[in-house]
């Protein structure tokens, strides 16, 4: 039996946390304590489960993706450092930062998680990572992680043939 996790069940929650907000269970005023409390929630779970059950990825990419799980919390979380005074790309590298401002920052402990569960060097385990640490601003990053996201996850028939479709959230 093969159970296994990927970027399409968490396409499909985002999706739902959608949907919810379109019937208006979520609001405009709700947001921010969506992707705070009820994504990090899912997050946290969806981690714990992954690492006690090793999880197959689900299509990942494996040493040349991001993470072989999540997508969308390095999009939200290069959202969040957009501006940052102090904490660039390239402070993923540094131990001080990732420990300090893992849990305030989602892309912080998007990398952290990374680097515990990936043995070795962050060059080594995950050179896409490394690769965008080299650019100069989050804006530029999250620009990014959003067109990858369509190309990586959006545009993949073997992801996206799982999804479904319906009067909320039409396939046009």
């Amino acid at each position: 039996v093969r159970i296994d996790y990927g970027t399409g069940h968490e396409t499909n929650f985002i999706a739902w946390l959608y949907c919810l907000s379109c019937l208006g269970v979520i609001t405009e005023a709700d947001q921010y304590a969506v992707v705070s409390k009820v994504f990090l929630a899912y997050l946290g779970l969806m981690r714990k489960v992954q690492t006690t059950y090793w999880l197959e990825p689900a299509g990942s990419h494996g040493v040349w993706g991001l993470d072989d799980y999540q997508f969308i919390p390095f999009i939200w979380g290069s959202a969040q450092l957009v501006g940052h005074k102090h904490i660039t790309p390239k402070s993923i590298h540094n131990e001080e930062v990732l420990l300090g401002y893992s849990g305030q920052y989602l892309y912080l402990g998007c990398v952290s998680f990374v680097k515990e569960v990936k043995k070795g060097p962050l060059q080594e385990t995950s050179p896409m990572l490394t690769d965008i640490s080299a650019v100069h601003n989050w804006e530029k990053v999250n620009n990014g992680m959003i067109k990858m996201y369509k190309a990586e996850v959006l545009s993949k028939i073997p992801i996206m043939q799982h999804f479904l479709f319906g009067s909320i959230l039409a396939f046009s």
